[in-house]
């Protein structure tokens, strides 16, 4: 299959990236509104992660944070947001590239996405197929409701190359 030139995945990954982005600003700027917060899950294998030392081996390999009562610094930059959240009374600050981001839920609204790597290049069988499957539910097993905790998730990584 010839390619485009057209990044279609990189594009709407960085587009989806950008909303988080946007989201985390109005709540940096004016809190959470309502019942809204957030489940945040990263790689903390990336390289621009930074976490203290007894949370990264705790947490070896993905961590899930939850923004909801308690955090302070919350700042956002074009590659990353640093917030900082409370564990155990013990205030932690972390920073997080967005390129490590994994999912993103506000179970108040049933609203998720879902970010996956790729660890090998797909051979173009394999991209073809996947560009015919775009699908907004994590798994498609042929069953129509909403994957448990009722978020909908959008397979982006999928056209990323």
């Amino acid at each position: 299959m010839a390619r485009s030139g057209l990044d279609y995945g990189g594009m709407m990954h960085r587009a989806m990236q950008g909303l988080i982005a946007e989201v985390l600003r109005q709540v940096a700027r004016d809190g959470l509104p309502g019942e809204h917060h957030f489940f945040i899950t990263f790689d903390t294998r990336d390289d621009g992660v930074e976490m203290a030392d007894w949370l990264r081996e705790r947490y070896p390999e993905e961590m899930t944070i939850v923004i909801q009562h308690w955090f302070d610094n919350l700042t956002i930059q074009p590659d990353h947001f640093t917030i900082t959240l409370n564990f155990g009374n013990q205030p932690e600050p972390l920073k997080i590239p967005f390129d490590a981001l994994r999912t993103f839920v506000d179970p108040s609204v049933e609203f998720g996405l879902r970010f996956e790597t790729q660890d090998s290049d797909d051979d173009e069988d394999e991209d073809a197929e996947a560009d015919a499957e775009y699908q907004l539910d994590a798994e498609d097993d042929g069953d129509d409701t909403p994957p448990s905790g009722g978020a909908d998730v959008v397979r982006l990584d999928r056209w990323r190359k």
